[in-house]
């Protein structure tokens, strides 16, 4: 089975917001393989999309939703034609908070998974302050959040002596 190109997320199996599934789809109502792993905003309570219908924007259309958050994109001045494809026919990722799609360079980012344990270490001066800054990280307590990660994991992981209330970190970078 040939999935649709998704620009933005160019592998939703590897990343896990595609997976196997007898259910037929609420969209189309056909029995596609195949369904998102990740929700449709809306006011509809929708379990099973498959990515085709992801991919040609019906099931945005039909369920008045999106995928992902447009305001973050929208916020760093991306075109409207770029936010409506990944927020209304891209699947998302599952993140531990709302999830923010990323832009660099007047365009939005390819999706390709969770950070590894080695990308967040790899992490120093200028560009970690950066980070830190852009996730609301206190500094003191970024070894503790390093030291309990794991990717596809969840704040569930740290360090018991973890102790930050407010502490957003995106699993995506």
């Amino acid at each position: 089975m040939e999935l649709p190109i998704f620009k933005y997320h160019p592998d939703p199996i590897g990343t896990g917001a595609i997976e196997k599934t007898e259910d037929e789809c609420e969209c189309c109502e056909k029995p596609r393989g195949c369904k998102a792993t990740s929700t449709i905003y809306s006011v509809y309570e929708v379990e099973t999309i498959c990515p085709w219908c992801i991919a040609d924007g019906s099931a945005a259309t039909k369920f008045d939703g999106s995928f992902s958050d447009s305001h973050p994109l929208l916020t760093d001045g991306i075109d409207q034609h770029i936010v409506k494809e990944v927020c209304e026919r891209t699947p998302s990722f599952i993140s531990w908070q709302q999830e923010r799609w990323l832009s660099h360079c007047n365009d939005a980012c390819e999706f390709h998974g969770d950070a590894t344990k080695a990308d967040l270490e790899s992490l120093s001066g200028e560009a970690l302050k950066e980070f830190l800054s852009a996730e609301y990280i206190k500094e003191d307590i970024w070894p503790n959040i390093l030291a309990g990660y794991e990717k596809g994991g969840g704040l569930a992981t740290l360090p018991q002596n973890y102790t930050s209330q407010k502490t957003p970190v995106t699993k995506a970078l």
